[in-house]
């Protein structure tokens, strides 16, 4: 399953093998600098489809409440484009998509966060007929939700990683006013920063990138994850260019089909350098392969390198002298390569850095090569021992891909059976059937499961513009019966050799069956008409789209919707969130509506559950953001603890409203974005929910009128938690272990925030299942919009606190119940809130903007 940016890319992995492609359209997709326009649109998939390959829409993006009507008249242009499926983050689109077209294909994006059996069930339930995994998944992890599900499933297998689970970043949010859950991620994850350690900076070496993984890379696993029975095998990368997405759809095709046919995979060594050639930041299977926090983020550059060439030796007047690596010496460097210095060790990687083309290179030795470039390329002053060169560019590889990019004639063909009756005294006639059996491309699960594996198959071809079936053969037959040959008559050999001339065609000839009777005579000429007559005919199948019963997608919608809810404020209630025993002191102090405990150590909750209940105030627990499988031991922990959650997983939202429960809270991470993504929730069981931290203050004024201000409880203090991250900072960069199992816990032993360029210091703090999470520095604060949320029957507020300490937690607390009480205004809540808060405030994802208010 290959990406596209747009036309070229798609060309590039239709000719390179991809059984299916995904790609966005200019809006609603989580890549919002490429994509297909709705007019394009029908244009691109009759194009895949006349070469038998699947087009899939990434509609992968939460959809605010003012947006639902255009989302709806969307999908139905979509299904009416003949796509076969939409990539969808948002239940609310899943909801609208089941009606507005029910034989669309709905795919669960890997924006759902879904890590476990539980949340597959979920995205099930809400239609989807195929789920996006997790990248951070294991492959024993994929095994175990393999198990407990019939749910086609689909994995990445290679690309760039996020640092943080998708769905669950709001970096981009918090400090650019800008949604990666919109299709507008900043990439703060790829920027340099330091490492507080007890208030001190930790020395890192080179190692400046503390949130920047390496691009993933399977090809060695694929043996196993076709075992696995994975429906699709997706290569990240929309905003690759086509030489990328030809390399990479290429060598996972070749190596599925080995895998599939159970044979030695033919990709070599040098195949896998091509790969990290044309876009790597260091390749590795990574979480796929199990838990090594020491490599997933190496930590010296956040872009593309290539291959390694070596280091630098010695630095002369006009030329730089290098031991060469062992991977270089696959393909050796030649004039014209691009290289650059790597200077890492002793300077900013975001400074300017050295390189240029290659223009001479001078072998001293076996591993010992001097290099010159242009005169003026390259400032050797900027140069030391030690630095590392890497080829950035291969001009070999322009070469190796052309023939993806510009061919001549169809490089993949679609194998056809074609079966010849060829009677004496009767017609001639030649059935071509495409073929979607073992000699269809070898594809990753077939046997499992259909997916983009097959061909779409029916009965015979229909020349209305529309397709009530889905057929793939068709039946040419000659004007004329066939003569007695007069010498030599027809033989399967001749046939083979006249119907096989299928050379400039999307199509080969993969089986022939031939019945004679007699000695029948054809000339050529008739059978080349009938060939040609076969391929038109199949283009034709292949690119009408089948009938399809649309509803009005306005319709559709006004009967999702249910009228405003028109709610009088009650009494404000302050509910605290706490992460230390200290904060937890305070809090008791306080006496707050309820006190919400969101601990590292399960085993240290229960102490301080009940001391919570013997002081008279409501608990609650917060559970984890994602349960993988193995993880149950934690969900059955809360559930004896008899106390109320905040529940911030599909996944156990879906166990927990199939089973006897407390009362459950709905909180931010199950990104509810509008009022059919709430009624879905709520519907589940939850009492309240917490809106995603994509809405800016007015919508969620606007959510609370939809659906009724006492259904929602919304954070009015916070340090928003900007990554939530699978990868441990603090095993990688504390400690010398692998996992938990061997780091020694240096989470439990020391405060760490990580400081950005601008000074800012972000608390990071690790979560039960050691998952890290990275808190704004600044305290994200409310107070310029409560009147407005009370207004719209808001009752309940949160209060989060990172790293604050018991006085901070009193006298935040205590200004803001003075302000509900009428004591104290809005704006003097904001100046005491910038006086308390450790880093100052911001509104950040609060921020209305001025277009948002002209709107309205």
């Amino acid at each position: 399953m290959s990406p596209a940016g747009h036309w070229p890319q798609l060309h590039a992995a239709i000719e390179a093998g991809a059984d299916s492609v995904y790609f966005g359209l200019t809006n609603f997709s989580a890549r919002a600098k490429v994509g297909f326009s709705l007019d394009e649109l029908p244009s691109a998939i009759r194009t895949l489809h006349q070469r038998g390959v699947k087009g899939f829409i990434t509609f992968n993006t939460l959809v605010f409440e003012n947006e639902l009507s255009e989302a709806a008249r969307t999908i139905a242009a979509i299904a009416d484009s003949g796509a076969d499926a939409i990539i969808v983050q948002d239940p609310a689109v899943l909801t609208l998509a089941r009606r507005i077209a029910p034989d669309l294909e709905l795919h669960a994006s890997t924006q759902m966060s879904i890590s476990d059996a539980a949340g597959v069930n979920f995205a099930r339930s809400l239609g989807a007929s195929r789920v996006t995994l997790a990248r951070e998944l294991s492959l024993a992890d994929i095994a175990a939700i393999r198990r407990a599900t019939d749910c086609d499933l689909e994995i990445f297998v290679h690309g760039a990683l996020c640092v943080a689970y998708s769905g669950q970043c709001f970096s981009s949010e918090a400090w650019g006013g800008r949604s990666a859950n919109r299709g507008q991620c900043a990439q703060a994850c790829r920027l340099p920063y330091e490492l507080i350690v007890d208030d001190s900076a930790q020395p890192l070496g080179d190692s400046r990138y503390l949130l920047s993984p390496g691009d993933l890379c399977t090809l060695d696993h694929i043996p196993q994850i076709v075992e696995l029975g994975i429906s699709a095998l997706k290569i990240e990368g929309r905003y690759k260019d086509a030489d990328y997405v030809a390399l990479t759809t290429r060598a996972y095709r070749q190596a599925v089909d080995a895998a599939f046919t159970q044979v030695v995979s033919p990709i070599t060594p040098l195949d896998k350098l091509h790969l990290e050639q044309v876009y790597s930041r260091g390749l590795g299977a990574h979480f796929l392969s199990g838990t090594n926090h020491q490599t997933v983020v190496r930590g010296r550059a956040p872009r593309h390198r290539g291959v390694l060439a070596g280091r630098v030796l010695r630095v002369l007047g006009n030329a730089v002298e290098i031991e060469a690596s062992d991977p270089i010496q696959l393909s050796p460097l030649k004039p014209g390569d691009g290289l650059v210095f790597d200077a890492s060790s002793w300077r900013s990687p975001q400074e300017p850095e050295e390189g240029g083309r290659l223009y001479e290179i001078a072998p001293q030795s076996q591993n010992l090569w001097q290099l010159r470039f242009a005169n003026g390329a390259v400032n050797f002053s900027r140069i030391r021992p030690g630095d590392l060169v890497w080829r950035s560019h291969d001009p070999d590889l322009d070469r190796l891909v052309r023939p993806y990019l510009n061919p001549s004639a169809p490089v993949q063909k679609q194998p056809l059976s074609v079966t010849v009756t060829a009677h004496e005294g009767r017609p001639l006639r030649i059935e071509w059937l495409l073929d979607s059996g073992e000699s269809a491309k070898g594809e990753a699960a077939r046997g499992q499961t259909e997916s983009e594996l097959a061909i779409p198959s029916g009965g015979a071809l229909d020349t209305e513009p529309v397709l009530r079936e889905s057929p793939r053969s068709v039946v040419t037959v000659s004007p004329e019966p066939l003569a007695c040959a007069q010498t030599a008559g027809l033989s399967k050999d001749v046939l083979l050799t006249q119907l096989g001339r299928l050379g400039n065609t999307p199509y080969e000839i993969a089986s022939l069956q031939v019945d004679l009777n007699g000695n029948p005579f054809a000339p050529a000429s008739m059978l080349n008409s009938l060939r040609r007559d076969a391929v038109a005919q199949l283009q034709l199948l292949q690119s009408t789209v089948r009938e399809a019963h649309i509803p009005s997608p306005e319709a559709v919608l006004a009967a999702q919707l249910s009228p405003s809810v028109l709610s009088r404020p009650g009494p404000a209630q302050i509910h605290l969130l706490v992460r230390t025993p200290e904060q937890l002191e305070a809090a008791l102090e306080l006496s707050p509506a309820s006190i919400t405990l969101d601990y590292l150590d399960l085993y240290g909750l229960k102490p301080s559950v009940e001391r919570v209940k013997s002081a008279g105030i409501a608990i609650r627990v917060a559970s984890p953001r994602i349960l993988k499988p193995g993880e149950d031991r934690i969900v059955e922990f809360l559930l004896r603890l008899d106390a109320p959650l905040l529940v911030r997983s599909t996944g156990l939202l879906e166990i927990l409203h199939l089973r006897e429960s407390p009362e459950l809270t709905g909180d931010f991470s199950l990104n509810v974005a509008n009022s059919i993504t709430a009624a879905a929730m709520l519907q589940r069981g939850l009492l309240r929910i917490t809106p995603t931290h994509d809405l800016n203050a007015e919508q969620i004024t606007a959510l609370a009128g939809q659906i009724g201000g006492g259904c929602v409880e919304a954070i009015a203090y916070q340090h928003l938690p900007v990554f939530h991250t699978e990868h441990c900072v603090f095993c990688r960069f504390l400690s010398t272990g692998t996992s938990y199992k061997d780091c020694g816990r240096p989470c439990e032993k020391h405060t760490v925030s990580l400081r950005d360029v601008n000074g800012r210091a972000h608390p990071l703090v690790a979560d039960v299942g050691c998952r890290n999470t990275v808190f704004g520095a600044e305290a994200q604060e409310a107070s310029g919009w409560l009147d407005d949320w009370r207004a719209a029957g808001v009752c309940h507020f949160r209060l989060e606190f990172a790293h604050e300490s018991a006085a901070d937690v009193l006298a935040i607390t205590r200004a803001f119940g003075q302000t509900f009480e009428g004591r104290k205004s809005s704006a003097q809540l904001a100046q005491e809130l910038k006086r308390f808060a450790p880093q100052g405030t911001t509104v950040g994802s609060l921020f209305v903007p001025v277009s948002s208010l002209v709107a309205s």
